[in-house]
């Protein structure tokens, strides 16, 4: 079974459009009736669907071929055929669509998502036209034609399908660093906890009420030395922070090598990606129930004078409270920082409301202008 899964390939097509119909009217008493022939139905689109529900692509590893259906051939007496059924692709926030052969990115899901609503739709392939019928082709000339016109065929694409976790503040640490423990205790979220490194082996979401609103933590398999590079199960899994506000760097104040940790991880964000460096983040300094952590602590807070930086304890819950506030401010400082730049785009480009309103304004006034 596939509890998780961040890539997919499928094979998409859209349906070809009906045939027209050659067909004439036969009716008692009405002699030499005429053409009659209806047009075919439009085939189906091809239609991806974001449903919050879905976590993960996994149902596209088991479905890999998706077919619109064919719109129906015209009937007689001018019915028009019936058009073919769209085939829905039901894919969780945060999907990016590529091009198989190119790489090219056709839709990414996660722009914009705050203002996306419920079950955003995207139609990527059209359905074929439907053929006329020879009741079209009928004139002056040639009373009984026999031609109609074949439907138009459906197009097919190969795509790669990504995915890159939607959230909030992400966790990014080595392995066993507490990003788990800490997980389930601000969550809902259930990961597999134990006294040994790579025990989170696939990213996990958990939702944080705080302050009557909820905060999405994301947290990833843990980073080792060389994850940029592919070692360890860092590099898969790097991408799903690349949409977070806000980074929490954790460092197990217990391990000996607490000293270096915030730097090699840093380090290796910034060789896979620069911008996750760039990213607001905060320090939490891990484990504080053991005494060698609660006597590094003082140490790691005077290492880095320019970070925000926390001590915790998920066992003795030491600091949680202070931490659960310190997330919250992050969220309403980095959802402040969106709405400014959302304003300064309207302010320089427009809205785009604006344009349509001007629009009506200027054909009820009449004329042309």
């Amino acid at each position: 079974m596939i509890k998780f899964a961040d890539e997919a390939t499928i094979t998409v097509s859209s349906g070809k459009g009906g045939d027209g119909c050659v067909a004439f009217r036969r009716e008692k008493y009405i002699p030499m009736g005429g053409p009659a022939g209806g047009d075919g139905g439009r085939g189906g689109d091809v239609v991806f669907e974001v449903r919050r529900n879905l976590r993960t692509l996994a149902a596209l590893r088991f479905q890999q071929t998706f077919k619109a259906q064919t719109g129906q051939t015209g009937m007689g007496k001018n019915m028009h055929g019936r058009d073919g059924d769209d085939v829905v692709i039901a894919v969780p926030p945060g999907t990016i669509i590529k091009r198989l052969d190119t790489g090219e990115v056709l839709k990414d899901f996660g722009l914009g998502y705050s203002k996306m609503g419920e079950g955003e739709r995207w139609v990527f392939l059209k359905g074929g036209r439907g053929g006329w019928g020879n009741t079209h082709y009928k004139n002056s000339v040639n009373q009984a034609p026999r031609t109609f016109q074949p439907g138009q065929a459906g197009k097919s694409e190969k795509l790669r399908i990504e995915l890159q976790l939607i959230a909030d503040i992400g966790f990014v640490g080595f392995p066993n660093a507490g990003k788990s423990s800490l997980l389930d205790h601000f969550t809902n979220a259930r990961p597999k906890i134990a006294p040994y490194p790579f025990t989170t082996k696939i990213p996990n979401l958990g939702m944080l009420h705080a302050h009557d609103r909820d905060i999405v933590l994301a947290d990833i398999p843990g980073i080792i030395e060389g994850a940029h590079e592919g070692a360890g199960l860092g590099l898969r899994f790097l991408k799903h922070i690349a949409r977070t506000s806000a980074l929490a760097f954790l460092v197990d104040l217990s391990d000996e090598g607490w000293e270096t940790a915030f730097t090699i991880l840093l380090d290796e964000l910034s060789s896979y990606a620069p911008s996750l460096a760039e990213k607001p983040r905060l320090l939490i300094g891990t484990k504080l129930d053991i005494p060698e952590a609660e006597e590094r602590f003082a140490a790691f807070k005077e290492a880095h004078p320019d970070e925000k930086v926390h001590g915790i304890s998920v066992f003795s819950r030491v600091g949680i409270d202070d931490l659960l506030e310190a997330f919250f401010s992050f969220v309403v400082e980095a959802e402040a920082a969106a709405a400014a730049n959302t304003s300064v785009e309207d302010d320089l480009f427009g809205s785009p409301g604006a344009e349509e309103d001007s629009e009506k304004e200027g054909a009820g006034n009449g004329g042309e202008g």
